[in-house]
């Protein structure tokens, strides 16, 4: 059978997609691997052995003991909580007027928002600090949270997605006698909640795998450690076991996907979400 032009296009973009998918999924199953491998496996040999011959669970329990990984895994949980739910929150409210109220200077206050995108952190990162230590917040929840409690990208995304609203919606609410607030509510958020399930898994995966900012603004050995910190204390100076620090790793990992797998079936826009049926 002839095989016609757009075969081959179909195929070329499988195969590229396929050629990515590998590319991420081999650092990930190398790291389980070394976490599986008995201490009698060479973990460096090359090429590398992705099944483990005597494959392990040693190392998973052993995490537990050698560090409070049940403590900083409540301590990553609650921020990265607190950090996704204040982002909606924040983001939201800024995001509806720039979308759906007219009011001078509106498009030049996006714009502002919108360019500092462009500014690393690194830049605005000693400011920030001298901010939360004069805000009393040095070494706690709230510092850490601080930096991260609004987005340029989630005003950027959620206003995207409201005026991607119908315009019907709007106005029936408001024949309803539907509040402002009440309309950002019960009518503006619903429908667009494919983009608040985006926002809420990027935010959630940037805070959760957080190092520099924690690292900053808490104490060395502070109960209030984060994940990311408490995996990096098992690689020490005098005692480096790469057994351990993967199976730490993958350990921090999982909750990311757990998170991601929970939320991802709303990503998808229904009928229902836009109120609108075709």
């Amino acid at each position: 059978m002839q095989r016609t032009p757009r075969f081959w296009q179909v195929f070329a973009q499988y195969a590229l997609l396929g050629a990515i998918a590998v590319a991420m999924l081999v650092p990930l199953v190398w790291l389980i691997s070394t976490a599986m491998k008995s201490p009698s496996e060479d973990i460096f040999q090359f090429p590398p052995q992705l099944i483990p011959r005597q494959p392990t669970l040693e190392y998973f329990f052993k995490v537990w003991k050698t560090i409070p990984f049940g403590r900083y895994l409540v301590n990553s949980t609650l921020i990265a909580v607190l950090t996704v739910g204040l982002n909606l929150l924040l983001c939201a409210l800024a995001a509806y007027p720039l979308a759906r109220l007219d009011f001078r200077g509106r498009e030049l206050i996006f714009t502002a928002i919108v360019a500092t995108i462009m500014i690393p952190f690194q830049i605005v990162m000693i400011p920030l600090y001298v901010l939360t230590v004069r805000l009393g917040l040095y070494n706690s929840y709230l510092g850490v949270i601080f930096p991260a409690i609004a987005s340029a990208f989630g005003i950027f995304l959620l206003r995207q997605a409201f005026l991607g609203v119908p315009k019907e919606l709007e106005e029936a609410a408001r024949m309803d006698g539907c509040s402002e607030l009440g309309l950002w509510w019960y009518v503006m958020l619903p429908a667009i909640r494919p983009a608040l399930v985006t926002l809420a898994i990027f935010v959630f995966i940037g805070s959760w795998s957080d190092f520099l900012w924690p690292l900053i603004v808490l104490k060395p050995g502070s109960p209030l450690t984060t994940l990311p910190l408490g995996v990096a204390t098992l690689a020490g100076a005098f005692n480096l076991d790469w057994r351990l620090i993967a199976a730490g790793s993958v350990l921090s990992i999982l909750p990311i996907l757990l998170f991601f797998l929970l939320m991802q079936r709303y990503i998808v826009p229904s009928e229902a979400s836009s109120g609108v049926k075709g």
